[in-house]
């Protein structure tokens, strides 16, 4: 019997939300073991000067936890 959780993070990134995801993700997986999956819960731009300036996820992350 596997028991896991799941824990909600910010992650952002001036390049892309694919680059936001792939550092949540990597941040993530440095402290959490066994990292399983992610569900992207939204997406945010951050726009200055009519221009978009950080891309930002927020995601839950899905890790099983060991005996």
């Amino acid at each position: 019997m596997s028991v896991a959780r799941v824990t909600e993070i910010i992650s952002s990134s001036p390049k892309s939300f694919d680059d936001a995801m792939e550092k949540g993700i990597a941040r993530a997986n440095r402290t959490l073991e066994n990292v399983t999956g992610a569900w992207i819960k939204s997406q945010k731009l951050v726009v200055v000067d009519g221009k978009i300036t950080e891309y930002r996820v927020n995601m839950q992350v899905t890790f099983v936890l060991r005996d």
